[in-house]
C-alpha cells in the first residue's frame, strides 16, 4: 500500500510498507541533477553529493561510516542528470537510526576546507576512471554531441578544470539553494508503519530551510552527426548510435518499451541474435531508451574489434530498417510484452527497488503508477504501435554516432549511416 505526505514545508514523504521482510530501504532525493548547473557549475551537484559523506557538525566522516557498519547496513549515494539521492537499506528495527543519519548528512554537512581539497582530488581520480572506461568514455563522447552546449551532453562528474574552479563558497552557496524542502523527496518501502515514521521524518527534516527557488530547465536540441575519437591503445572499437526519443510522461512509452525490447534489449532480440550469435562480431551489443523530464534518446551500443566497426554500423542500419519497414510478427511482440512485464515483477521483489520505484514515479509523474497499470499499458502495446513509433523515431538523418578505438580501419561517412 502506499502512502503519500506532503509536509508544511513543501517536503514530500512516500512509503509502501512491506510486512513480510526485515528490511526497510529509506531514500532522501533531490529533485536536481547535474543538468540544473550552469557550464562553470559543471560537477557542482556530484561534489556536493561526495561532501555530504565527510562530516557534519555531529559526525566525522569515520563516524558515519562506523555508524552504518555496526549495524550491517548499507549507506551511499549518486548523483544523476535530474536527481541526487542519498539512501540507506537496514533492518526494521534500525530505521530510526537510519533516519538520524540521512538527515544528518543532508542537513548539516560542514564543508571543511581540507576535506573539499581531498574529495576534489578523489573526483578527479573518477573522472581519470572514465578515461580508462571506453564504454562510459564513447557514452560521454554520445551525450556531448548529441545535446552539444546543453547541460544534458555534459558530464555528471565535471571535468578537471570546472572541478578545479569549486571553491568552498561556491560549494556552500550552491548547496543552500538548492537543497530545500520543496525540492525533497522522501522515500521508504519495507517493513514499516506509516503513522509513527511520518513522526520520526517530521522530526527530522520538518524545520529544513527554505533558502531559494528551484531552478528553470530549458529543453534542449537534438544535433545530428558523427563523432570520433582516435584511442589505438584500445583492443576494441566502441560504437554509440542514437536517436532522439520521447520525454518520460510520453503516450508512446509502452510502445517504445517493447520496440526496445524487440531491437537490443534481451539475448534473443534483434541486434543481438544478428551481431553476435550469427555474426561473431561483439561480445556485446545491445539498445537502450533513455528518458527525462522533456526529451530522451534511443541508443546502440556495440564494442567489436578494430576493423568491425563499419560492419557492426551496417548491420545496425539494416535492423533499424527492417523495424520500421518489415511487418513484426505477433509472437516476437508477445514475447517482448512478456519479458517486460516478467522482469518488471522481478525488480520490484526489493525493499531497494520498491523505494526507488516509489521516488521516481512521484519525481516524473507526481503519483504512482500500480503495477496493473503498468502491465495494462504493456498489454495494449500492439504492432502497428510499434512500427508507427519506430517510423516515426528512427530517422538516420537526425541520428548521433559516436566511436572510439583504433580508427586506422574506419571509413566512416553519413552516406553510409542509413536506415
Amino acid at each position: 500500500m502506499h502512502r503519500k505526505e506532503v509536509f508544511s514545508n513543501g517536503l514530500t514523504l512516500l512509503t509502501e510498507e512491506m510486512p513480510n521482510l526485515r528490511s526497510v530501504s529509506l531514500g532522501v532525493w533531490l529533485k536536481q541533477g547535474s543538468r540544473h548547473e550552469s557550464a562553470d557549475e559543471n560537477g557542482v551537484s556530484h561534489f556536493i553529493e561526495h561532501l555530504l559523506f565527510k562530516g557534519t557538525e555531529r559526525r566525522t566522516a569515520a563516524e558515519i561510516a562506523k555508524t552504518i557498519d555496526a549495524i550491517g547496513g548499507q549507506c551511499d549515494a549518486f548523483t544523476s542528470k535530474e536527481y541526487t539521492c542519498f539512501y540507506a537499506r537496514v533492518l526494521d528495527q534500525h530505521l530510526p537510526l537510519a533516519v538520524d543519519l540521512l538527515s544528518d548528512i543532508v542537513l548539516h554537512p560542514r564543508f571543511d576546507p581540507q576535506n573539499i581539497e581531498k574529495e576534489r582530488k578523489v573526483i578527479f581520480e573518477e573522472i581519470k576512471m572514465v578515461e580508462d572506461s571506453p564504454d562510459e568514455l564513447v557514452y560521454d563522447l554520445f551525450t556531448e554531441t548529441f545535446w552539444k552546449e546543453h547541460p544534458l551532453g555534459r558530464p555528471i562528474q565535471g571535468t578537471v578544470e570546472s572541478v578545479s574552479a569549486l571553491g568552498q563558497d561556491r560549494l556552500m552557496r550552491f548547496f543552500r539553494e538548492a537543497y530545500n524542502p520543496d525540492r525533497v523527496v522522501i522515500a521508504a518501502a519495507g517493513n514499516l508503519s506509516h503513522e509513527p515514521f511520518v513522526g520520526e521524518v517530521r522530526e527530522a527534516f520538518g524545520k529544513m530551510p527554505s533558502n531559494g527557488s528551484a531552478r528553470p530547465i530549458a529543453p534542449p536540441r537534438a544535433h545530428a552527426g558523427i563523432v570520433t575519437r582516435e584511442k589505438k591503445d584500445l583492443e576494441q572499437l566502441h560504437v554509440c548510435l542514437g536517436v532522439e526519443a520521447y520525454e518520460q510522461g510520453h503516450r508512446d512509452r509502452y510502445a517504445g518499451y517493447v520496440m526496445n525490447t524487440m531491437l537490443g534489449g534481451t539475448m534473443s532480440s534483434r541486434l543481438f541474435q544478428r551481431i553476435r550469435e550469427e555474426r561473431g562480431l561483439a561480445y556485446t551489443v545491445f539498445s537502450s531508451i533513455n528518458s527525462f523530464q522533456d526529451t530522451g534518446y534511443m541508443m546502440v551500443y556495440a564494442a567489436t574489434r578494430p576493423g568491425g566497426g563499419q560492419e557492426v554500423l551496417d548491420r545496425v542500419c539494416e535492423e533499424l530498417a527492417r523495424l520500421k519497414e518489415v511487418p513484426i510478427e505477433q509472437a516476437e511482440l508477445d514475447a517482448a510484452k512478456d519479458h517486460l512485464k516478467g522482469s518488471l515483477m522481478l525488480s520490484l521483489e526489493s525493499s531497494s527497488s520498491r523505494m526507488s520505484n516509489l521516488a521516481r514515479q512521484d519525481i516524473y509523474y507526481g503519483r504512482q503508477y500500480s503495477l496493473d497499470e503498468i502491465v495494462t499499458g504493456i498489454d495494449q502495446v500492439q504492432r502497428e504501435d510499434v512500427q508507427r513509433l519506430a517510423r516515426t523515431m528512427l530517422v538516420s538523418s537526425r541520428c548521433t554516432v559516436a566511436v572510439l578505438g583504433n580508427l586506422q580501419k574506419l571509413n566512416l561517412s553519413p552516406e553510409r549511416i542509413g536506415f
